[in-house]
């Protein structure tokens, strides 16, 4: 049994999707970022920085922090959406690291400065949004040349997809990106990607452009 603590942000739904593609029994427990319950003692015990997701594998009682660690473990643990042939392991790991460091950091700073806190800063709003759509048209490129990012459907998608999924919030529009938006669509439709999606059961559809 995994125990998933979360909450309903692209990063928690990285673990949820990872937990429902590769069907691990696991357990939700509702981390609610909004009320600060990530500062909680008890969650500082299982994630010491204070972030969602994270997991608690019963099997042998490790804990693990940080989606991309967590994404890495669940493959390895299944043997799934990982392929360990050269080079596509790498290019697997090359594509969830590129996640790490660009549209997670950087699309997470459009969220804040252009959804959440318009008129704040004009600075930021144009160097956040510009790399927005700097990352869009990287990843538009890699997908007109495959299916997925890695080459079949793996972590590196599942780390990506939940990001692009808040395109509502970003400045960007599907129409300038029709590889984003064919790769995106295909995601969508995958059963374990609608269920992990809406991970706390509230309802929530999928955005579709």
């Amino acid at each position: 049994m995994i125990e998933l603590y979360t909450w309903m942000t692209p990063n928690g739904q990285k673990a949820s999707i990872m937990l429902e593609e590769v069907g691990l029994p696991y357990r939700v427990h509702a981390i609610d970022i909004t009320k600060g319950e990530q500062f909680a003692p008890s969650f500082l015990k299982i994630a010491p920085n204070n972030k969602i997701p994270a997991i608690v594998d019963t099997d042998n009682g490790l804990h693990l922090m940080e989606s991309g660690a967590i994404l890495l473990y669940l493959a390895e643990k299944t043997g799934k959406l990982w392929p360990q042939d050269f080079p596509t392991k790498w290019r697997v790991v090359e594509w969830l690291m590129w996640q790490m460091g660009g549209p997670g950091p950087f699309l997470g700073q459009v969220h804040h400065f252009v959804k959440f806190n318009p008129g704040r800063s004009a600075y930021a709003e144009e160097r956040y949004a510009k790399e927005a759509k700097r990352l869009w048209r990287v990843l538009d490129t890699r997908l007109a040349e495959m299916d997925y990012v890695a080459g079949d459907y793996s972590i590196a998608d599942i780390a990506i997809w939940p990001w692009i999924s808040r395109f509502a919030w970003q400045t960007v529009d599907f129409a300038d990106h029709p590889h984003v938006k064919r790769w995106y669509l295909a995601i969508a439709e995958r059963p374990a990607v609608e269920r992990g999606w809406d991970i706390l059961r509230e309802g929530r559809a999928i955005p579709l452009p």
